[in-house]
């Protein structure tokens, strides 16, 4: 088996090797070798950077990816986690959605003045209660 040197790994997969360092130090990847000075990886890392990525993005914790790796190293993805962040991505979508709605709606309202807009108003007062609703759920966790 061929394995990549950290520098080829960088390379490939766009990140730096301080980050594949620290990734390796927080049980993330492996590396299998050294040649010299230089860690040696096994071709998988580039998937297993991948994933890692895929998680940041949508939200995970270093912790949560690093749960979702086998003691092989390979993907060991639970379902019921991912549908979860899927339903949370999903109401971070609509909440979105709502605000640049809103945020157009301000820009193009053709009232002398936003307050004197009901549709302002009621924009205004249904993100305030979204976003009450939302810091509530949150201290329940």
């Amino acid at each position: 088996m061929k394995f990549l040197d950290i520098g080829e790994v960088a390379a490939r997969s766009g990140m730096k090797p301080s980050a594949l360092r620290f990734y390796e130090e927080a049980g993330l990847i492996s590396s299998v070798a050294r040649r010299g000075l230089r860690r040696q990886f096994p071709p998988e890392v580039l998937l297993q950077l991948k994933l890692v990525s895929m998680g940041k993005s949508a939200g995970f914790s270093l912790d949560e990816i690093a749960g979702m790796f086998g003691r092989n190293g390979m993907p060991d993805l639970p379902r019921d986690v991912l549908h979860r962040k899927a339903d949370e991505i999903d109401q971070q979508i609509r909440e979105l959605t709502a605000l640049r709605d809103t945020l157009r709606h301000v820009a193009n309202c053709p009232a002398p003045s936003h307050m004197e807009c009901p549709t302002f108003r009621r924009l205004a007062n249904s993100t305030g209660n979204r976003e009450r609703k939302r810091k509530n759920a949150a201290h329940l966790k």
